[in-house]
């Protein structure tokens, strides 16, 4: 670690911002269902509270009605515009309410089991490498038809952990052919994984942000990071955590929180 990023440690704050909608698309008010005794959004607040360097956990809500069930529980929770274009938008205005944040964490109000080990490493990501503005999250795939999935994310990665892109194609082109790649060790293929990190000011500048081309091309708003010449560090974990868009995806989570 430089002298500068030791520097940087010694004053290094983060927390973690949850946005919260309430009228979801595929599962409307998923994140109240509580089958399990517990709300979708109490799980994954209690899951990243298990993260050992952020001083604390938020919940941004656009409803009074999920800003309620936070409370309930314990938890602690923002107002923010019903309107907001994006979670982005969401998270950036709730940080506007932590002023003693360096770095601020992305987690999706869908994961209730969210590991909080993957937390920890996107911050540490920006601890150790002052030059990046935002880190995320990547797994390796395995499997051909994954990989020619468009709504499976990938991106490529540098030796030093930076992206260089990321697609809704495969990346890299295997001219050779996928399948002995496939196995490879190291993994030659990562999907992109939704947990987002962001420097605080750089997150406020990303919410100002018009589109940018590729971004519209690929549907990919990280896109408009790299092609504004920032950085974006990738740390890979070995399991993806299981997000909850369906109501099979939610009887499978009932499932598997119940026989814990």
């Amino acid at each position: 670690m430089s002298a500068e990023a030791r520097k940087l440690r010694l004053h290094f704050r983060s927390y973690v911002v949850i946005p919260a909608r309430l009228a979801s698309t595929r599962l409307p008010r998923k994140l109240l269902l509580a089958e399990t005794g517990k709300t979708v959004i109490q799980h994954t607040y209690e899951s990243a509270s298990g993260a050992g360097r952020p001083l604390g956990v938020v919940v941004a809500a656009d409803s009074q009605e999920i800003a309620a069930e936070v409370e309930r529980f314990g938890g602690r929770a923002l107002l923010t515009d019903p309107a907001a274009p994006s979670g982005t938008d969401r998270v950036a205005e709730a940080a506007r309410h932590l002023p003693d944040a360096d770095v601020i964490v992305n987690v999706q109000g869908d994961e209730p089991e969210i590991a909080p080990a993957a937390i920890d490493l996107v911050i540490g990501l920006l601890e150790e490498n002052p030059q990046a503005v935002m880190a995320t999250l990547a797994t390796p795939i395995r499997r051909r038809q994954q990989l020619e999935d468009p709504a499976c994310v990938k991106v490529t990665i540098a030796a030093n952990h930076q992206a260089l892109y990321f697609s809704r194609s495969p990346i890299p082109h295997a001219r050779d052919g996928y399948e002995p790649l496939l196995e490879a060790d190291p993994p030659r293929f990562h999907q992109h994984l939704g947990l987002y990190a962001y420097r605080r000011e750089f997150l406020f500048q990303l919410a100002k942000m018009a589109p940018s081309p590729l971004e519209q091309v690929e549907k990919l708003e990280q896109l408009r990071v790299l092609e504004s010449g920032h950085q974006i560090l990738v740390g890979v974990v070995d399991e993806p955590s299981v997000g909850i868009d369906t109501r099979a995806d939610y009887d499978t989570f009932v499932i598997r929180a119940l026989n814990r």
